[in-house]
């Protein structure tokens, strides 16, 4: 499945390439300049002694690159890891509600992620927007609420296969921005992780170039819709498949300003070789 994945993926790269090419205009948009970000997205994995030895992994690596970090576990074992994860580590939540606490069973309001003492959440991933029912409306107002609350958010944004395959990918991002643009003014606690759908957890990563592409056209986007300072300022992820094999590469191409990490944010000594990747974007964001 993952090697015909991978040659429908080489057989359209190049006109994906031109096209991509052929819709920018003569602006100039220059490279991010936020401080590298990594999170890791543990997902719905973990038990209280898996989730023990993971910390005590982390905390026992050497973190030397100029770096942001967010882990982001599930709800129920935030207090674990809240009291025993160390700098340079932050805590996250993987989701929260659109609005305030209330009728709403099974749901987490962004109030009680801050009052437990959490300062990130991440919001719009696509196992929630396919499996929840998650639409580029809920997911933009779930974003200005959390903002509202004092939380800084993760948003994702991505396409699938078929998406990219009909060249219909930027079109599917653009949307997915506009509705984030039309409910936040402040951009500042917002980090942008693109996930392309069919890389994550799959194996299948998107090469270098085809990342740097697409990162290029959400900073292009943000120039042209919100604003210059914006599109300088936000730090745009990459997330699919990154392990510490590949996360180098990635991390020298001028607009990925990060990653947002799935599986191998699981294992304590990968992690921290993810993170340390940010060395590759030299001192941008001390």
């Amino acid at each position: 499945m993952a090697g015909t994945k991978v040659s429908s993926l080489r057989n359209s790269n190049a006109s994906r390439r031109v096209a991509l090419r052929n819709r920018r205009t003569s602006t100039c948009v220059a490279a991010g300049t936020g401080k590298f970000f990594v999170g890791g997205n543990w997902k719905c994995n973990g038990s209280h002694v898996a989730v023990e030895k993971l910390v005590k992994d982390l905390n026992a690596g050497s973190v030397t690159a100029n770096v942001d970090i967010v882990c982001a576990p599930p709800f129920v074992y935030l207090p674990q890891v809240l009291g025993a994860l160390e700098a340079p580590y932050q805590v996250g939540a993987q989701n929260c509600w659109v609005g305030k606490g209330g009728a709403f069973t099974g749901e987490v309001a962004a109030e009680m992620l801050v009052d437990l003492g959490i300062n990130w959440v991440i919001l719009g991933h696509s196992e929630r927007r396919a499996l929840c029912g998650e639409d580029n409306e809920f997911v933009a107002e779930k974003v200005a609420y959390a903002l509202e609350q004092g939380l800084s958010v993760i948003v994702c944004i991505g396409e699938t296969l078929e998406q990219r395959e009909n060249g219909t990918m930027m079109t599917i991002l653009n949307d997915q921005l506009k509705a984030i643009a039309a409910k936040v003014s402040d951009w500042d606690r917002v980090v942008i992780a693109y996930e392309p759908v069919w890389a994550i957890g799959t194996g299948v990563v998107a090469t270098p170039e085809q990342a740097q592409e697409v990162h290029a056209e959400v900073r292009k986007w943000l120039a042209d819709n919100v604003s210059s300072n914006v599109s300088s300022k936000t730090r745009i992820l990459y997330g699919g498949s990154v392990n510490g094999k590949n996360c180098q590469e990635l991390a020298g191409k001028d607009d990925i300003d990060g990653f947002l990490v799935g599986g191998a944010s699981l294992k304590g000594e990968e992690f921290v070789t993810i993170c340390n990747s940010a060395s590759e974007k030299g001192s941008v964001g001390v």
